[in-house]
């Protein structure tokens, strides 16, 4: 329980200094050493042979990947476009690894990095060459995307990389007047909040754009919201029935990222089917660990929405930006959350209904981002002419057979000491690539998937075995 205490202290001390986009004194780009030893170093199992990549780009395939399933809804959106017919996919889960957002507070950036040029990599070498490659995962693009902009700049030139942040914010943004006066909402990771990315874009994309007044951006990070969408066992246990000592989900308490006892009648949790798991005193609550992904996200766009209130109950919210590809699988029940607020009264007043406006609505980046990487391949004449035998392979990582089995938990995944202990630098390999099946995805996301992206699982379940 110690662990978990510093974990949330961590979190915490994090946060205070991640709202706001900081200022950087020199941003100049510092290449890392395993991009050295892809390009250079032939003795290295990262070296990529970019001299062997096919000249002729066009018939290859898109590569996305993200930390987990959720960059599926970003293949969904590519899926649902008509001017993706004839392309072929491929997409990396790197799910071992996951969650990404953590690496950060755990001081291992210089770690996070490489599993970024990692996951480019598997997908610009042998049998996996793309013609362009997209990352699905905002804290990816967020600490990643110039890593992979300059492997990709030394090795492939031809080979593009797009990033999931700017597609949002354009979004966004697009829905603002330049004389409005509103607030644009961010929910995504910790990782991603405490990178400044969405803020530092909002901010300066609105400049280039001409708008009149600063827009006001209202960060919500949240731990475990993405992980209880990949059912997570440090953040969901469906068997769990009591309280967990191995619990690492937000925790009662008074900032961003607890659960505000003074809130329960707003955030409306569903206990149903230990969706939460407590301890009371009396009528008071001791201890509470949320146990439902539903229930991560109610959490996180209360606290949201009641922080911007107390702050500046004048301004509306235009939009939230779901700046993590897990949460759309949510947007149900975040759609429902703000029609609750939006009918909430405290002594006949509806307190939530100036800042929640009739036109708000959530932005996911999926869609802006299949429309960017589109325009992209028409400029560089590079959309294929002829539908592939192979429309979609999905790629998932697990433990490596040779890691020790103390690093390795009941559930066949890396401890979390292992996972956030590992150091830069090294050659070992702590995973395995494997093709998505019926026994490394979990039979909750598998449900999930094929109820929220029927493009992607019309082609998925031809993989599953």
């Amino acid at each position: 329980m110690k662990s978990k205490r510093n974990t949330v202290l961590l979190f915490t001390v994090i946060l205070a200094l991640a709202c706001s986009p900081k200022k950087v004194a020199n941003d100049t780009y510092q290449s890392i050493p395993i991009i050295e030893k892809a390009l250079r170093d032939t003795s290295s199992v990262y070296f990529a042979d970019y001299g062997s990549y096919p000249s002729d780009l066009k018939q290859l395939p898109i590569g996305i990947f993200d930390s987990g399933t959720g960059g599926l809804t970003v293949l969904e959106a590519f899926l649902s476009m008509d001017e993706f017919n004839n392309e072929s996919f491929r997409y990396l889960a790197d799910q071992a690894n996951m969650p990404y957002g953590n690496y950060s507070a755990a001081n291992k950036l210089d770690y996070f990095r490489e599993l970024v040029v990692k996951d480019a990599l598997f997908l610009t070498t042998e049998p996996n060459r793309s013609k362009i490659i997209v990352i699905a995962c905002n804290t990816a693009t967020a600490y990643g995307l110039k890593d992979v902009q300059y492997l990709l700049e030394k090795g492939v030139p031809g080979v593009s990389v797009i990033g999931v942040i700017d597609a949002g914010v354009n979004a966004s943004l697009d829905k603002v007047r330049l004389d409005e006066n509103v607030a644009i909402g961010v929910m995504a990771t910790v990782g991603t909040i405490s990178s400044g990315g969405y803020q530092k874009t909002i901010k300066s994309s609105a400049l280039k754009r001409g708008f009149k007044d600063e827009i006001k951006v209202v960060c919500q990070p949240g731990i475990g919201f993405a992980e209880a969408v990949d059912m997570e066992v440090d953040y969901i246990d469906k068997n769990a029935a009591a309280i967990r000592d191995n619990y690492r989900g937000p925790v009662i308490g008074n900032d961003s990222i607890s659960i505000d006892t003074t809130l329960l009648d707003r955030y409306r949790f569903n206990f149903a089917n230990n969706s939460m798991l407590y301890k009371k005193s009396g009528n008071r609550y001791v201890t509470i660990q949320l146990n439902s992904a539903a229930n991560y996200a109610r959490l996180y766009l209360v606290n949201l929405i009641e922080r911007h209130r107390l702050r500046d109950g004048e301004t509306p919210i235009d939009n939230i930006i779901l700046g993590c590809t897990h949460y759309p699988f949510l947007l149900d029940t975040l759609k429902k959350v703000v029609s609750e607020l939006r009918n909430y009264t405290i002594d006949g007043e509806k307190i939530y209904e100036k800042i929640l406006p009739n036109d708000f609505e959530f932005i996911d980046p999926s869609i802006y981002t299949a429309r960017e990487v589109c325009q992209k391949l028409k400029d560089q004449k590079l959309l294929s002419d002829t539908y592939p035998s192979n429309k979609l392979k999905a790629f998932i990582t697990v433990p490596a057979a040779t890691v020790s089995p103390e690093n390795i938990d009941k559930n066949g995944n890396f401890t979390y000491q292992f996972k956030y202990g590992r150091e830069a630098g090294s050659e070992i390999q702590t995973v395995c690539t494997v093709p998505f099946s019926i026994h490394n995805v979990n039979p909750d996301n598998l449900s999930r998937i094929e109820e929220r992206l029927p493009h992607t699982w019309h082609f998925l379940k031809e993989e599953l075995k």
